[in-house]
C-alpha cells in the first residue's frame, strides 16, 4: 500500500519524483493549465488537532485534481467517542480512496494504516510532519537550487519537523545542524539512522555553531497545542530566537524558513519574518502543490 507515513520510509527516488512533480504541477497552476487527474476521488481527512494550511491545502488540492474532500473531527465522528482507529479505517475504506489524518499520537497514524485498505496520509503527528518537509524542501530549492550538498539549520525545539529534517537529511543528502537546548534534543538513535543512511547530522546546543554559513534558517513555535510547560520552555528556549544577529551568521543568500503559525518575538523576530531573507508564505503555498504530488503518487496505480 503506497502510504504516506514518514519521509525515511519511502525511497530517494520516490521522494525526488514527488518534489519534481510537485514544480510541475505548481507550474501548470500558474500557467492556468488544467490538470485533474484524480476525477471523482474522495478524501477522507481526519482531524484531532485544528489546522489552517493541513485543511485549506488538502481541501483545494483534492478538489483541484478532480476530486473531492470530506472533514471528520472529534466532534462530528466515533474517533472523539472512542471508536478505535482500525474500525475507522476499515470503515472509511469502504467509502473513500484516501485518508489523511493529522492527530496528537503517532500510533494512532500507524494503527490506522495498518487496517486501511486505501493509502494513508500523515498530515502531522507529535512525532513527525513530512508533507511539510516536502513543502520546505520544494521552497528551498526554488530560492537556493538542489537542496543536496547545502547545510541546513535547525534552531529551536526538538520536535516532530525536527524529526522529519532529519529524516530528509538522509534521504536528500543534505547537512543538518542542529541547536536545541539538551532538554530537547532529538533522540540520538534517529540522528545515528540519519547519519548510517547517508545524512550529515550533528547536534549541540549553541545556536550560533548551527547558523554559521547555513543555506537555510528554520525554527518552529516554541508552545505547540495542548503543552503543559509553556513557562518552562519558555525559560529554556530564550536564547534560541532567530534574530537579526543569528541570520547574519548564515550564508549571504540564505533564506529563512517557519511552518506556521508563528509566535512573533518568541522563537523569531518579526524583523526576520517580514526580512527579504524570510520565505514563510512560499512555503504555506508549497504546501498545496507538495501534497497534490502526495496524493498523486498515492494513488498513481489505483
Amino acid at each position: 500500500m503506497p502510504h504516506f507515513l514518514d519521509i525515511d520510509q519511502l525511497s530517494p527516488e520516490s521522494l525526488r519524483g514527488i518534489i519534481d512533480l510537485a514544480k510541475e504541477l505548481k507550474a501548470q497552476l500558474k500557467n492556468a493549465d488544467s490538470y485533474r487527474p484524480l476525477p471523482g476521488k474522495q478524501l477522507a481527512m481526519i482531524f484531532e488537532k485544528p489546522s489552517t494550511r493541513t485543511r485549506a491545502s488538502f481541501e483545494v488540492g483534492i478538489n483541484q485534481l478532480g476530486g473531492n474532500a470530506i472533514v471528520l473531527n472529534s466532534e462530528n465522528s466515533q474517533l472523539g467517542r472512542g471508536e478505535s482507529a482500525s474500525d475507522t479505517a476499515k470503515v472509511l475504506s469502504r467509502y473513500v480512496n484516501l485518508i489523511m489524518i493529522r492527530c496528537f499520537a503517532h500510533e494512532t497514524l500507524l494503527e490506522l494504516a495498518k487496517y486501511s485498505d486505501v493509502p494513508v496520509i500523515n498530515g502531522l503527528t507529535d512525532y513527525s510532519h513530512p508533507c511539510q518537509i516536502m513543502a520546505d524542501i520544494l521552497t528551498f530549492e526554488e530560492h537556493r537550487g538542489d537542496i543536496k550538498g547545502k547545510k541546513i539549520a535547525w534552531i529551536g525545539d526538538g520536535n516532530n519537523m525536527t524529526n522529519s529534517w532529519i529524516h530528509a537529511a538522509a534521504k536528500f543528502g543534505f547537512e543538518l545542524s542542529i541547536a536545541t537546548p539538551i532538554e530537547y534534543k532529538p533522540e540520538q538513535s534517529i540522528i545515528d539512522w540519519a547519519n548510517a543512511n547517508g545524512g550529515k547530522v550533528t547536534w549541540s546546543d549553541n545556536p550560533k555553531d548551527a547558523a554559521k554559513n547555513a543555506d537555510a534558517i528554520n525554527t518552529d513555535t516554541w508552545v505547540s497545542m495542548g503543552c503543559k510547560d509553556a513557562e518552562e520552555r519558555m525559560a529554556l528556549l530564550k536564547d534560541f530566537q532567530v534574530n537579526r544577529e543569528l541570520m547574519a551568521l548564515s550564508a549571504k543568500d540564505s533564506i529563512f524558513m517557519h511552518c506556521l503559525p508563528a509566535h512573533r518575538e518568541e522563537e523569531v523576530t518579526s524583523e526576520v519574518i517580514d526580512g527579504k531573507q524570510s520565505v514563510i508564505f512560499d512555503e504555506a503555498e508549497n504546501r498545496l502543490h507538495a501534497q497534490k504530488a502526495i496524493m498523486i503518487w498515492c494513488l498513481q496505480d489505483r
